[in-house]
């Protein structure tokens, strides 16, 4: 790893400095970028910054221009400002550019300070937001005024870029006709900020490392040990006394087994092991969860070490990367089992295995993709970066699912069963209420949601708001707390279904696994609509249907939400109906 390291470093020596690498010399180009604009109400609602009737720089050539499938993924959308901006360089207020208002830009500009747009740029990969304009509420009626001029404070270390801060100005009243000059300033001072140290001042420890945070990462590990020794008790003290007894079956006939004073789970332990009902796609769905877990280690990892959130889009780029690299994977996991399952279709194995996620994602992704297309919103991912990711699964993903198919099947296919499985399967009793597998799957995935519940708060406030997720060390440990508590649980209620005689535990453990996702989901639904406060159609139908259970849990909810999360946010707008405002306010002109 040091030595490909320091292979990066002497290569990037070679190169022109820019900021790939962070490092200028005097008077060097330092571009600025444009990147989006938005309702400040609304982090996921962004538009192009040139959208609005804003004016680029006289200068229209650059000396590089680069962006990632991240980039593209997440609606980054940069665009040269054209401002000449030179390292070291100080430059007095300049105009930019002088501009007549027409009805349509007035009409366009009123509503975005009336919604209180900000926009967002880049230097030097450093983010920097600003609003559009501000409302004076002092004079009758309200008077919109628009910041027609940015001064850039950028701090140096050396020859790099250490800080940038904005300064907005030049406010002039809006209206039909006006005439507008856009300026701008740029001011560089020495700094003592390290290089390394420089996006500190983004980020919000008193929030991420909150003792909220630690106490939850406590409340998980105990759980993990309560649970590892009830599967303990379990496995060793129940069990361990019939591991030898099973052993010497195979010596004894099928009326000298049925003889025995066995009951419960010991009744069915010839059947255990018979396929599951459609092993093709249960061998696909087990492929598949192998291989996002193993994306998931290895990404956190990744992100702990290189610090993503200093640089656009990587997180995610490097999570596409992993993704196609781990491929053989889920190939070794899907095509082993369904081997072991006897089944002859594994190149239709292979194929489900490799597509079942993906073709999900991308296709819910291009299904929104189009909707942002339809609103010109800059969450639209262009067509090329979408023949980008095809042309991954089909040439990358594909053959390597192959490969990990084909070593899987001739490696370990062959089913070694500790005993034997009888030829005729056994009848399934009736069951109590109590443990129906259905009632098992939900209740399965209670605990393992515990585990991860006040992270996934986190999270949730870090995408809808204006937080910057860079704990990924308490994400790492979440998710293997997360992967032993759903282990054991897992185990305790295949555990109750064989103990009820019923054979068919497959499916019941891996949809009490996976029933976590339907509470993260539930989790995540109750967060837009009752944290975010979206003003759109669905919320207020949402809120609709539960006004009547939520008089009754009215205290216990109000209470837990001070307890984890304390005050509610202000009323936002919804997404989808903020676009449809703005682009029907748009085509009316």
């Amino acid at each position: 790893m040091r030595v490909l390291i320091s292979l990066l470093l002497f290569t990037s020596l070679l190169v022109e400095a820019d900021e790939h690498d962070h490092l200028y010399e005097v008077d060097e180009e330092v571009v600025l970028w444009m990147n989006t604009v938005g309702p400040y109400s609304n982090r996921q609602e962004t538009y192009t910054y040139f959208s609005l009737p804003f004016c680029k720089g006289e200068k229209k050539e650059i000396g590089h221009y680069h962006e990632t499938m991240g980039e593209s993924l997440l609606g980054v959308e940069l665009e040269f400002s054209g401002l000449d901006i030179k390292f070291r360089t100080n430059t007095k207020k300049t105009v930019v550019c002088e501009k007549k208002l027409t009805e349509t830009d007035y009409k366009t500009l009123l509503y975005a300070i009336q919604n209180s747009y900000y926009y967002q740029m880049y230097l030097d990969d450093m983010p920097i937001w600003g609003m559009v304009g501000e409302i004076d509420n002092t004079v009758n009626p309200p008077a919109y005024k628009l910041y027609t001029h940015k001064r850039l404070d950028i701090g140096y270390n050396d020859k790099q870029v250490v800080d940038v801060n904005l300064t907005t100005d030049g406010r002039v009243d809006i209206r039909p006709g006006a005439e507008l000059t856009f300026t701008y300033e740029v001011q560089w001072s020495k700094s003592e900020v390290d290089f390394t140290k420089r996006f500190d001042k983004y980020l919000d420890p008193s929030f991420f490392q909150h003792r909220i945070h630690w106490f939850s990462i406590f409340n998980s590990f105990m759980m993990v040990v309560f649970l590892v020794g009830l599967v303990w008790m379990i496995l060793v003290r129940t069990l361990r006394k019939d591991y030898a007894r099973y052993q010497k079956e195979d010596s004894l006939d099928d009326l000298d087994a049925d003889l025995g004073d066995e009951y419960g789970w010991k009744q069915v332990h010839g059947d255990v092991f018979r396929p599951p009902s459609m092993p093709l796609l249960f061998s696909s769905c087990i492929g598949a969860g192998y291989h996002v877990f193993t994306v998931a280690v290895i990404t956190t990892i990744l992100a702990i070490v290189g610090e993503f959130y200093t640089e656009r889009g990587s997180l995610l780029s490097a999570a596409i990367f992993v993704y196609a690299a781990c491929s053989p994977v889920n190939g070794y996991a899907g095509g082993s089992m369904y081997a072991r399952f006897g089944g002859r279709h594994w190149i239709k194995q292979m194929l489900l295995g490799a597509f079942l996620l993906p073709s999900m994602v991308c296709g819910v992704a291009f299904l929104i993709n189009f909707i942002a297309i339809y609103y010109h919103a800059s969450r639209a991912i262009p067509f090329t970066i979408m023949l980008a990711v095809s042309a991954i699964c089909l040439f990358v993903i594909l053959p390597l699912t192959l490969v990990g198919t084909v070593i899987g099947r001739n490696m370990a296919g062959s089913a070694d069963y500790p005993c034997r499985v009888n030829a005729v399967p056994r009848p399934i009793p009736d069951k109590k209420w109590f443990v129906q597998p259905w009632l098992i799957t939900l209740a399965g995935g209670v605990l393992p949601f515990g585990s991860i519940f006040i992270e996934m708060y986190f999270i949730f406030t870090s995408f809808w708001a204006y937080k910057i997720y860079y704990v990924y060390g308490f994400m790492l440990l979440v998710t293997i707390i997360l992967s032993i508590v759903t282990v054991c649980v897992t185990i305790v209620c295949s555990y109750f279904l064989l103990n009820a005689e019923d054979y068919r535990w497959r499916w019941t453990s891996f949809a009490c696994g996976a029933s976590t996702a339907f509470y993260v989901y539930m989790y995540s639904m109750y967060y837009f609509f009752f944290k975010t406060k979206y003003a759109c159609f669905y919320s207020k139908l949402l809120r609709k249907i539960g006004q009547k259970t939520k008089k009754k849990t009215k205290k216990k909810i109000d209470f837990l939400a001070v307890f984890f999360y304390g005050r509610k946010k202000k009323k936002k707008n919804c997404a989808f109906q903020s676009i449809f405002n703005h682009f029907m306010l748009k085509k009316s002109l």
